[in-house]
């Protein structure tokens, strides 16, 4: 299983995933500000893999305080720090606040049963992840059926989470059924988290799969090549809104237009009750050269102006089930929503 963070002596061993496929290079980061650039500079990504690098963060705060800092500072620096990185996926915001009741727990600890304690808790979270990814793949796989193709964006494995991954947990544990055909990997411009990512992790796990480009998903679905769109979330709204990598909203108008079920697959900690729809949820706006020059190959010509929004929002009428780990959720979801989270 491909997981793409861990603890390791005081320090965060990180899989550098702007450097796959061509390089496997492990950063070793010691401090919560080198985890704050990772996480911005999309080192590490994926909504659950950045609240669980949050959270190791939040634990290099109180193990390598900055010099001159007692640990709550050094703490509530970190948090404030972690909290500025991105702006759209909840579970990293979802990690910092339980970091800081874990802190306030401890807070009256001597400084040793402090550091075990939050690092505990950072690792729990980590765990707790993983074994979520696993129930949303035994209740995704069940959604689909024998001979599957499934239709995915981005990159939702083991590198987007704490391993096991969610939308391609549920096609990895088709797969272990025997249920899978094939997987249709969209490219995902403009980083290329499909064609670099997901590819690389169903290379690894030999289960057999196409790249297409983002904008043949229409003509393929037109063809009959889908049985199912999955995808996973980055954050979602309390009515069922679903907030996912840009493109996201185009496959699930065309899985309408053709009538093939759309799926969302995420752990709860994806899900946002403080916000009741999608429009509330701010979507990060990334860097033009992204467009204009991806990966640093100029494409564009010069003075070429882009618009690089990182994400859209799907409306939950477009959204047949939402795959969590304690279930399928379908509409009405601003009831089906609540009763999973009570």
């Amino acid at each position: 299983m491909i997981t793409p963070l861990r603890w390791e002596e005081g320090r965060v061993v990180l899989l550098d995933q702007t450097r796959l496929p061509q390089e496997e290079v492990w950063l070793r980061l010691s401090g919560w500000r080198e985890v704050a650039e990772a996480i911005r500079t999309m080192r590490v990504r994926g909504a659950p893999a950045i609240g669980i690098a949050a959270a190791y963060g939040l634990a290099l705060a109180v193990w390598n305080p900055s010099p001159g800092k007692d640990p709550r500072a050094a703490f509530e620096e970190a948090a404030e720090g972690l909290s500025r990185t991105r702006p759209t996926a909840v579970n990293l915001f979802w990690a910092i606040r339980r970091m800081e009741g874990a802190f306030r727990r401890l807070a009256r600890s001597d400084p040793e049963e402090l550091r075990r304690g939050v690092l505990a808790e950072a690792v729990r979270i980590h765990e707790e992840d993983i074994a979520a990814n696993r129930r949303i793949g035994e209740h995704g796989a069940a959604l689909l059926p024998e001979r599957a193709r499934v239709l995915t964006v981005c990159n939702t494995g083991g590198l987007a989470t704490g391993g096991y991954g969610t939308a391609l947990g549920v096609v990895r544990r088709a797969w272990e059924q025997g249920k899978l055909r094939e997987v249709y990997a969209c490219e995902t411009r403009p980083l290329l988290q499909g064609a670099r990512l997901t590819a690389w992790e169903l290379l690894t796990e030999r289960i057999p799969f196409r790249l297409i480009v983002d904008g043949a998903a229409g003509w393929l679905m037109a063809r009959d090549g889908v049985d199912a769109v999955l995808v996973g979330a980055d954050r979602i709204a309390r009515n069922g809104d679903v907030v996912n990598k840009i493109g996201t909203y185009t496959l699930a108008c065309l899985a309408h237009r053709h009538g093939i079920p759309f799926y969302s697959a995420a752990p709860t900690s994806t899900i946002d009750l403080a916000v009741a729809t999608g429009a509330e949820i701010p979507i990060e706006e990334r860097a033009e050269e992204e467009v204009v020059a991806p990966r640093g190959v100029t494409f564009a010509p010069r003075g070429a102006r882009a618009w690089n929004p990182a994400f859209d929002v799907t409306p939950a009428e477009l959204v047949t089930a939402i795959i969590t780990e304690r279930g399928v959720l379908r509409p009405p979801y601003h009831d089906t929503i609540p009763q999973a989270l009570a």
